[in-house]
């Protein structure tokens, strides 16, 4: 684990940078848990630009979770036609049903609650207990687990034991308070989808490279930090 000083560094530059930088999302601009459910189903595989316009029309279709879970399961698959992976919609459904018939339609605010629901992993959950409730939980998808990965633990790689090093780390990184817990990790999330991508490792435009192991190797390299400029539009 890094020092106590390095992780609030880390912390701080990722917050600043995201409230200059971030991207004007319609699920950011909510804390409704139903709605921060849809994206994340929605967003599992599928690009931010390509999610937008489905949000917005399936939410005009149902608009709380009683309406989904009233739904026919051809009503829901249709309205998900052309997103593709059409488990997530069933899922969706499925879990709708759940809270409405069993939980009085309040989606749980705490971990263990929100697994127990159906097509709810480790990752959505602390996503929606993170950008609903705004609580101080960890949030690691793809592009987290790479940025932490590249920052702190560059030879971690697909083993259990690697994987939980860095859902430990991302714990240790979440401020406790809750709308710094929800900026934090929306920011490290963009940060991997607009400049830490898979593709290449933009540390000479990161606002964290001096913070991060392969930052600073890239620095030392001879790459030197231009002036910061806003980050591209595309990515998860």
């Amino acid at each position: 684990m890094s020092s106590k000083s390095t992780l609030t560094a880390f912390r701080r530059l990722i917050i600043a940078w995201f409230k200059k930088h971030g991207r004007d999302l319609p699920w950011r601009r909510t804390r409704d848990p139903y709605r921060i459910l849809v994206s994340e189903f929605m967003l599992q595989q599928t690009q931010v630009s390509r999610v937008e316009g489905f949000y917005h029309r399936f939410l005009e279709s149902y608009p709380d979770i009683e309406t989904l879970a009233r739904a026919t399961p051809a009503m829901v698959r249709e309205s998900w036609e052309g997103l593709g992976y059409y488990r997530r919609a069933a899922n969706l459904h499925q879990l709708a049903r759940t809270v409405h018939g069993e939980q009085g339609g309040v989606i749980p605010q705490d971990i263990e609650g929100l697994r127990a629901l159906p097509g709810v992993g480790r990752y959505t959950a602390g996503a929606v207990a993170t950008f609903a409730y705004e609580a101080a939980q960890p949030a690691v998808d793809t592009n987290v687990a790479r940025v932490i990965r590249r920052a702190f633990h560059p030879r971690a790689g697909k083993a259990a034991r690697d994987q939980e090093k860095l859902w430990k780390t991302a714990q240790a990184l979440v401020p406790r308070a809750g709308a710094s817990a929800w900026r934090f990790n929306q920011g490290i999330m963009e940060l991997g989808a607009v400049i830490c991508t898979a593709r290449e490792a933009r540390c000479w435009e990161c606002p964290v490279a001096r913070a991060c192991s392969t930052g600073r190797r890239t620095l030392k390299a001879g790459r030197s930090l231009p002036r910061s400029k806003p980050p591209s539009r595309k990515g998860r």
